[in-house]
């Protein structure tokens, strides 16, 4: 609920105020102004309705300390009618608004609703934005961990250089976007273009990444420009380079050599200026041994060598991840409940920063109000329960039903009693079981 101030002199209008704006806010109303500025350094205020003239202190010097302690409340001046131009001049010093004396009742609400939502649309912009660029730190890289700083300075240190660079790291932790900011740091001037090698037969990720001339294969009526021409004074990144079939492993190891190719039925050389970054979350020495992968092209592609730690390893980026996500799915501000939290925290994020991301967005979706079901966008997910009893499990669900029904009730117990069907008097014990206040 928001909180009001009002320093008035005059009792009646004070009273007056307080009456028609307590049905709405919780309101407290001082009758001088060095009263009010005591209350303003001690209690945060949403909104301070102060007239301009006034014993102790006046208007404007309440005005100014409430800049001072809260820049975000709002202000409404009351002036008497032979002084606007000082309640102007209060505008010009911070004030929202002003009202003279006599004024209608309703024409005071209709000025402090309409402050105090545009407080509100307002913080809750700042909030997102500021939550989002705080997460935004390379990119849309986001997280705060050590494990992730070390990252960023490693984007930092190869990203000016002509260095290949070999990203590894299990599935869904962020590859592309490592890679994304090297190229988005780095000068080059021509485009980032991705190639997921998997996704390709042997004979056509040939094509795919060298192209071929008209007549090569079948079906090749024409000539065709391959990725790595297409990534030309740019940036190209080869997705689970694992997955390379050997008769192209030997292709490629000439372009890193030589900066040149020839087309699929081509002859002609063709030059190119393109910085490759790769990534895999294949076991490359293992793959070496095994005879599935070069080992002299491993250590041309291996000359910088950056590794993505699994979200598990990255605690304190869970939650940051999380508020990221809720303010990229959606425009509501969401609550977030201890429960929740618990349950992000706890889980062991198999799929990493990917599966996050879509459990936040499906939480998004399923949830009513402004509270994040986390609990129903992680239903049926292997081990997110994992080492918890069934008793324990009951007691976090039955918590934190009680937690929701007193918060759709506004804390009324016998109206949050009603919504979970029971007595008063059970909730009341359960309240106290659970440390609820």
């Amino acid at each position: 609920m928001n909180r009001i101030l009002i320093a008035e002199d005059e009792e009646n209008i004070r009273e007056v105020i307080l009456r028609t704006l307590r049905k709405k806010y919780a309101v407290t109303a001082v009758c001088d102004g060095q009263e009010a500025i005591d209350l303003v350094r001690r209690e945060d205020f949403d909104l301070v309705i102060t007239d301009l003239k006034m014993p102790g202190a006046d208007g404007m010097a309440v005005l100014a300390e409430v800049k001072e302690e809260n820049p975000a409340a709002a202000v409404i001046i009351i002036t008497a009618y032979g002084t606007v131009e000082n309640a102007v001049e209060a505008m010009k010093q911070g004030a929202d608004d002003y009202i003279t004396k006599p004024f209608l009742l309703d024409e005071l609400e209709l000025k402090v609703g309409k402050l105090l939502t545009g407080k509100k649309l307002a913080a809750e912009k700042a909030y997102l934005e500021d939550r989002v660029k705080s997460s935004f730190n390379f990119g849309r890289l986001a997280g705060k961990s050590a494990a992730i700083s070390r990252v960023y300075q490693q984007v930092e240190q190869v990203a000016k250089s002509e260095a290949t660079v070999l990203i590894t790291g299990e599935s869904g932790t962020g590859k592309e976007l490592v890679a994304c900011a090297i190229h988005g740091q780095s000068g080059r001037s021509g485009p980032f273009i991705a190639v997921h090698c998997a996704a390709f037969a042997p004979g056509v990720l040939e094509s795919e990444l060298f192209g071929h001339e008209k007549g090569a294969f079948t079906g090749a009526s024409s000539s065709h420009k391959g990725r790595f021409e297409l990534a030309d004074s740019g940036t190209l990144f080869l997705d689970e380079i694992g997955e390379i079939p050997l008769p192209v492993q030997v292709k490629l190891l000439r372009v890193l050599q030589t900066r040149s190719f020839e087309r699929v039925g081509g002859e002609r050389s063709v030059s190119v200026n393109v910085r490759i970054i790769c990534a895999t979350n294949k076991d490359l020495k293992k793959a070496i041994k095994e005879g599935a992968f070069r080992e002299d092209l491993y250590w041309r592609l291996n000359v910088f060598p950056v590794h993505l730690p699994p979200l598990r390893e990255r605690g304190e980026d869970i939650l940051l991840l999380a508020e990221h996500f809720m303010a990229k799915k959606s425009r509501r501000l969401f609550t977030v409940s201890k429960y929740s939290r618990d349950l992000l925290l706890s889980y062991h994020w198999p799929g990493n920063v990917r599966e996050l991301e879509n459990v936040i967005e499906r939480a998004v979706l399923l949830s009513q109000g402004n509270v994040l079901r986390i609990d129903l966008a992680m239903g049926g997910m292997e081990n997110y329960s994992k080492d918890r009893s069934l008793d324990q499990i009951v007691a976090e669900t039955e918590k934190r039903l009680i937690e929701d029904a007193l918060r759709r009730a506004g804390g009324v117990q016998a109206q949050a009693a009603k919504y979970l069907g029971l007595s008063r008097t059970t909730l009341q014990y359960k309240l106290q079981k659970y440390g609820l206040k």
